[in-house]
């Protein structure tokens, strides 16, 4: 195995350890912000479960070893002083261990609460291996020993409370080997040809082959770019329950969803090498449009749900996606997203505008993808300048999308409705110096030291220079070392983990700097580019950061940073090269 195709170590208390495909990880990450002593079996079926523990353990005391845990795409290691346990993906559904100077035990999780809850263990005489059966997975989970000999087994057939698991070592010369296999119900008793080193080497491979294909333009320049596609790569699953698409989770922490605008930073990211799966990135939500048009809030594999949605950020996502594809999609594929884009749209303008309005509305700060943001402090309720920009976008890209498919008429129809749309935005939420809310109730108007206010840049070449020009001089102020506060650090409602009131995201990254680039402001978008990149660099690529040390925060696996990374560098890579 050559050094070049490790790819790069990364802790798997920040990021968990998986393979493209799989619904489970290992990692010590069992719930939300909750670590455990050990590593587990996490699966993310039925929502996030830890599953099984698995103990390094001394051979002369059978008790608990102490390790250190080493992980690189393809291998994860637990090197004690007296031996090693090494772990690798055979399949997305089968882990293959082996040891020497260590055993391991493998263990149920948690204890059940009732006999009809938690795991129940007992031996598989037809296959000659232990099974742990999970209540909240619905799936069955096999250890079959391939070397070495099981020291102990407990809880075989026990209900209630019991302990239940089992533990191996090694026989003359230390050395044991086991498969985990994730199952429905039944299959034929484990087997395979392929030696571990073999497995680990095709793994590798297969992400070498991943990163190759979304980031051959890497380089010392964008020191990243590996570990965010591993993050990719690795929060991918294969179609499953409601999950109906190849899907990229948000994380295989416990931000296991995909929601309806992250999914489309990952579209972008991987629309120049993995074209398949980008549009099946950015298709996977509209598979559950409801009747209104409406995209779900969120899809997992056992839960669509619909109570909030998410903004319309489709139409900037789809012109740009089209524009990345090497391949041009057909007639077909064309007319699917227009109806789908036409549906979502005509949500927007229907449902989610109040009588005689020109501009459509949010119902909470969840539909905007930004929760809890200071815009919506005084009502929830409320007409925004970004979603009528983003509508704007989306207008444009359904008259382009209709203009291809021959609809002239269509195509007349949403320019139009576009031009109709950026002049009440203008006319009813512009200061003159910045942009307001306005109450649906009550018709109240004002502003705030949100990002959010901001984001109209993302019209670009759409807005007035002079409407640019102000946008851009308010944004150099959410500015830190790190990149854009998504509230200024000198307002009173500043929190430095305070989710969307002061640290940096990466999605509201991307859509400024695109739109300072479109409208003109290519310093401006350099700038917040480069801080970005050296942010995700030094700190990962975490769910958000703290504006002013730098900090990742929340989860620390998220793909729409990875993705947003991969974008930004790419983008820079190009300019460099030119």
């Amino acid at each position: 195995m050559t050094a070049a195709r490790t790819g790069p170590a990364f802790s798997v208390h920040d990021i968990p350890f998986s393979t493209y495909g799989s619904w489970f990880d290992i990692s010590p990450v069992v719930a939300e912000k909750t670590y455990a002593e050990d590593l587990h079996l996490v699966s993310h079926q039925n929502g996030m479960h830890a599953v099984l523990r698995l103990v390094p353990l001394n051979t002369t005391k059978d008790d608990r070893a102490e390790t250190r845990v080493e992980a690189t795409p393809g291998l994860l290691s637990w090197i004690g002083a007296s031996g090693h346990i090494d772990l690798a993906y055979e399949s997305p559904d089968t882990v293959r261990l082996r040891g020497s100077g260590l055993g391991i035990g493998v263990l149920a999780a948690a204890h059940a609460l009732t006999p009809f809850s938690g795991t129940y263990f007992f031996h598989d005489p037809a296959a000659d291996a232990y099974v742990f059966t999970s209540y909240e997975t619905g799936r069955r989970y096999r250890v079959t020993l391939l070397s070495g000999i099981i020291a102990e087994a407990e809880g075989a057939q026990a209900l209630g409370s019991a302990d239940r698991g089992l533990a191996m070592t090694g026989e003359g010369d230390g050395a044991w080997e086991i498969a985990i296999e994730e199952l429905d119900t039944s299959r034929s008793p484990y087997a395979t040809s392929a030696t571990f080193d073999n497995i680990v080497e095709s793994a590798r491979g297969a992400f070498a082959d991943f990163v190759d294909a979304v980031a051959p333009w890497r380089s010392s320049a964008t020191p990243a770019a590996e570990l965010a596609a591993y993050v990719v790569w690795s929060a991918t699953v294969r179609p499953a329950g409601l999950v109906t698409r190849p899907a990229v989770l948000m994380s295989k922490h416990w931000m296991d969803k995909v929601w309806s605008w992250d999914h489309c930073f990952n579209a972008l990211a991987l629309a120049p090498g993995c074209p398949e799966l980008a549009v099946d990135q950015f298709a996977l939500p509209f598979d559950h449009q409801d009747d209104s048009g409406a995209l779900p809030d969120s899809v997992t594999h056992s839960e669509v749900l619909y109570n909030f949605v998410k903004p319309p950020i489709h139409g900037w996502a789809f012109g740009h996606l089209r524009r990345r594809l090497p391949t041009p999609l057909d007639q077909a594929q064309l007319a699917e997203v227009y109806a789908r884009l036409k549906r979502w749209t005509d949500f927007w303008l229907t449902a989610r505008r109040a009588p005689g309005a020109e501009l459509a509305h949010y119902q909470h700060g969840n539909d905007s993808g930004w929760d809890n943001a200071t815009t919506f402090d005084p009502e929830r309720v409320v007409v925004t300048a970004d979603l009528a920009a983003f509508l704007v976008l989306q207008l444009h890209e359904l008259a382009d999308l209709a203009g291809e498919l021959g609809k002239a008429d269509e195509s007349r129809r949403w320019t139009a409705k576009a031009a109709e749309t950026l002049t009440a935005l203008i006319d009813q939420l512009w200061t003159g110096d910045r942009f307001v809310a306005r109450g649906v109730a009550g018709g109240d108007t004002w502003s705030s030291a949100s990002l959010l206010d901001l984001m109209p840049i993302v019209l670009g070449e759409h807005l007035p220079g002079e409407v640019s020009s102000a946008l851009a001089d308010h944004i150099k102020a959410h500015l830190t070392p790190y990149g854009l506060a998504t509230e200024l650090p000198t307002s009173p409602h500043y929190l430095a983990d305070g989710y969307w009131r002061g640290p940096i995201w990466a999605p509201a990254t991307v859509l400024v700097e695109d739109g300072l680039r479109r409208a003109g402001h290519h310093r401006l978008a350099d700038d917040i580019s480069a801080r970005f990149r050296a942010l995700c660099e030094t700190y990962g690529f975490a769910e958000n950061f703290d504006a002013l040390t730098g900090t990742g925060l929340r989860d620390r696996a998220y793909t729409w940073t990875a993705s947003s990374y991969l974008l930004l560098a790419e983008a820079y890579a190009h300019r460099a090269g030119r």
